[in-house]
């Protein structure tokens, strides 16, 4: 796969998370997201559309908000670990917006109580899960599915990939 570098990427951080109970707050700050989503656009790049820039927002919150959108979006009214809201999922803007404007790729939707709950089902680290969650929802962002065992598959070892150039293997 040709190195093709591509344009800059703003994450919109919302960290909207305020825990009740005694799990820790994820450290990761919004200039390390940025740095990560960044090298993922690197790698991910001959998949992605050309723009000027790129956006998306990613928001950290709980199980009782993420139940909401899912019962919203989904039809289903419980807790999930990550919901991506793919911006590109309609149609590409016109060629002679794509060329001027941020490309916006969507929202990412992180549920903090679970990612602490399945960091500690996985011996991990918060940051850990919270960035293999992440990287999840950038590759639904892109287009990745996960249909079939065959494309889950295929989706978790890109996965992989990601978290090796975030310097976070799991």
């Amino acid at each position: 796969m040709p190195n093709v570098t591509p344009a800059p990427i703003a994450v919109h951080l919302q960290d909207c998370f305020f825990p009740a109970h005694s799990s820790p707050k994820c450290e990761i700050s919004p200039l390390t997201w940025n740095h990560w989503v960044q090298c993922w656009l690197t790698h991910l790049a001959p998949d992605l559309p050309p723009a000027p820039y790129y956006e998306l927002s990613l928001r950290l919150t709980s199980d009782r908000e993420i139940a909401s959108l899912n019962a919203q979006y989904r039809d289903r009214d419980t807790p999930t670990d990550v919901l991506a809201f793919a911006a590109l999922e309609v149609e590409l803007p016109p060629a002679e917006v794509l060329a001027s404007e941020p490309l916006y790729l969507g929202d990412i939707v992180i549920s903090v109580d679970t990612a602490y709950r399945q960091a500690q089902q996985q011996n991990h680290s918060l940051s850990t899960e919270l960035v293999w969650l992440a990287a999840h929802g950038f590759l639904h962002l892109l287009g990745w599915d996960h249909p079939d065992e065959g494309s889950l598959q295929e989706m978790l070892s890109v996965q992989h990939q990601l978290l090796k150039l975030a310097n976070l293997e799991q």
